[in-house]
């Protein structure tokens, strides 16, 4: 819709920072969106013990990319966004291991359908880039937001 991986993250969270802005009336909105992407295809939020057994089944033993878009917005209109990005590899799953995950419910809201920071966090194997881009607010990258306006 938005055309690539980085656009689509940037412009869901400026929606998300303008509707914030708009409901605050004075002041600094901080706003981040998530997404998890398998061959540059986004696995969303699964919804269902179903969906998600077959979003870690796709994921398992392979790497695939987190992103996460920020925007920081006042309400005068002034706006950072930045974008930044992990990899993630995950270890083989057993059909058992993924079954166990699912019926839990923690992967039903989350991207990717999995948690790094819950349950979800036992089946990565190796992260490349920022852990708090897999949490949804990289630091780094707010940092270099505040910097640029606040500090």
């Amino acid at each position: 819709v938005w055309g690539s991986p980085e656009e689509c993250v940037r412009a869901l969270a400026q929606r998300k920072a303008a509707a914030g802005a708009e409901k605050i009336g004075s002041g600094w909105v901080l706003a981040a969106d998530t997404l998890v992407f398998l061959d540059g295809v986004p696995q969303g939020k699964p919804g269902t013990a179903e969906r998600a057994k077959q979003t870690l089944r796709s994921l398992s033993g392979k790497t695939h990319t987190v992103m996460t878009g920020m925007c920081l917005r006042h309400t005068d209109g002034r706006s950072y966004t930045r974008c930044d990005q992990a990899q993630i590899t995950f270890d083989e799953m057993t059909d058992d291991e993924i079954s166990a995950y699912a019926a839990s419910g923690e992967p039903l809201d989350k991207a990717g359908a999995y948690g790094i920071q819950e349950r979800g966090g036992i089946f990565v194997e190796r992260i490349e880039g920022d852990f708090f881009t897999v949490l949804g607010l990289p630091l780094c990258e707010l940092f270099r937001i505040l910097g640029t306006e606040i500090l």
